[in-house]
């Protein structure tokens, strides 16, 4: 008796049931792709790409100084001698020799990059936006294309940077000389090894990149919205680091390739990657592979960081205005 009627008061009418509350963290969902057009990833990666070399390029300009070995009037093994040496040789305005051919090569070199990089990781994702294995396939994709577009700037670049003005006098009188002296094909001498160099690099970097910024985004989900230029930037500079360290040998030898025969720096009778690697390692021992490692980082940890928030940028400013657009606002 006394059960029954605990169990009628308790179905009584006048109560209601109150519903469970909502989860206090909201569900991460990750779009297996942003939904961009071809163009617009070409426009966000050439913004991305040219933000992020021109903030960079002093930088950029020691570590080529450091690298090049040689007779060159600037050789040092420090990051300090070597920002010294051409601030006392060439003064601030050595900092930014070649900067001209870098713009030249960077917004479209980015925009090949990116775009292709989306279009693959859209294909080979499979419809898993975490997949690593994805991401690391599709940067090596994306820096084959890319550096067909910035290898021959980057050799005009660093020949500049190591120029003390007497050499070439700007970039369309260095590409004159180049071709004059040395053929058409000197402009792509280091893509062989520049793509070896990449392909790990990229792959370290897009898929440390994803990782990292799934990582950020799953620790504080409730702010990632919020913080979305902070996650990006800090995902970036991870990844920039860690692709930087592990590439630097091959850096250094696509830099001697670059560089050869650039005021008197060593020309080599071979362009292959293992006949340079001993070059190097026979005049200054295996640490001249790992020479202008620190600038290197210093270079693509902010780099990268970057790169990716100005890129991230403005893929939402594109998504944004795709959706005023589909819903009528702008017409």
């Amino acid at each position: 008796m006394a059960t029954e009627a605990t169990t009628t008061k308790l179905h009584n009418s006048d109560f209601r049931a109150v519903p469970p509350p909502p989860d206090y963290l909201p569900e991460i969902t990750v779009a297996p792709h942003d939904g961009l057009h071809f163009w617009q990833f070409m426009i966000a990666g050439s913004i991305a790409g040219c933000v992020e070399h021109m903030a960079m390029f002093p930088v950029d300009t020691v570590k080529t100084h450091m690298q090049a070995l040689g007779s060159c009037p600037i050789k040092s093994v420090g990051v300090r001698h070597s920002l010294r040496s051409v601030l006392k040789s060439e003064g601030l305005p050595g900092l930014y020799r070649g900067i001209g051919a870098m713009g030249l090569g960077a917004g479209p070199a980015h925009a090949v990059y990116f775009s292709v990089y989306e279009v693959c990781k859209k294909y080979f994702s499979g419809g898993d936006p975490n997949s690593s294995a994805a991401h690391a396939v599709s940067g090596v994709f994306a820096t084959v294309a890319s550096d067909a577009v910035f290898t021959p700037m980057d050799m005009v670049k660093q020949r500049l940077q190591l120029g003390n003005g007497t050499a070439c006098r700007g970039v369309l009188d260095c590409v004159k000389k180049v071709l004059k002296e040395e053929g058409f094909g000197a402009f792509y001498a280091s893509y062989r090894t520049t793509v070896l160099m990449n392909a790990p690099f990229t792959a370290v970097h897009f898929a440390t990149y994803e990782a990292a910024k799934r990582g950020l985004i799953e620790i504080s989900p409730e702010s990632a919205s919020d913080e979305r230029v902070m996650v990006h930037a800090t995902a970036g500079a991870l990844a920039g680091a860690s692709a930087a360290v592990v590439t630097t040998p091959l850096d250094v030898v696509k830099t001697q390739l670059q560089c050869q025969g650039v005021c008197g720096c060593d020309r080599f009778k071979s362009t292959a990657i293992r006949d340079v690697t001993k070059t190097i390692v026979q005049k200054d021992g295996y640490k001249g592979l790992m020479r202008g490692w620190i600038p290197r980082i210093l270079f693509h940890a902010p780099a990268a960081a970057i790169c990716w928030s100005s890129y991230e940028a403005a893929k939402s400013f594109f998504q944004e205005l795709n959706a005023c657009t589909e819903s009528g606002t702008i017409t």
